[in-house]
């Protein structure tokens, strides 16, 4: 096994949610309205510490696109996918740039975004049981 270099990005970050190892800035969100299998996604110009899958065509919500799920360099962990090519004209802007799902990674305040969710959910679920 090699040798592992990091990226350290300066500036508020989101990380990987199992090692903590900085995957992009605050400043490279494009949109935070992006949907994926597992609940809220934010779509990012740029991404770093990751590696690529490989290529696959995708039926996606907006249209069929060719993507790569990315992963986190050091642990290994999905993060979310990149997109490599747009079939629909419209969907052009998304290509190059990255989804990172929210449950896989932590927010640039430390949260989680999978435990704030399911603490949310208890909580509704107590206001019931009343």
């Amino acid at each position: 096994m090699g040798r592992l270099f990091l990226v350290e990005l300066e500036g508020k970050s989101y990380c990987c949610r199992h090692c903590k190892t900085d995957i992009a800035l605050c400043d490279d969100v494009v949109s935070k309205s992006f949907q994926s299998r597992h609940g809220k996604a934010y779509l990012f110009s740029k991404v770093a510490n990751v590696y690529a899958g490989k290529k696959e065509d995708r039926m996606m919500m907006t249209g069929m696109h060719t993507v790569v799920d990315i992963y986190c360099v050091k642990c290994g962990s999905y993060v979310g996918w990149r997109y490599e090519f747009a079939f629909e004209k419209t969907q052009k802007y998304k290509e190059g740039k990255s989804v990172l799902e929210r449950y896989k990674v932590w927010g640039p305040d430390g949260n989680n975004y999978w435990v704030a969710q399911e603490v949310e959910a208890e909580a509704g679920d107590s206001d019931t049981d009343d």
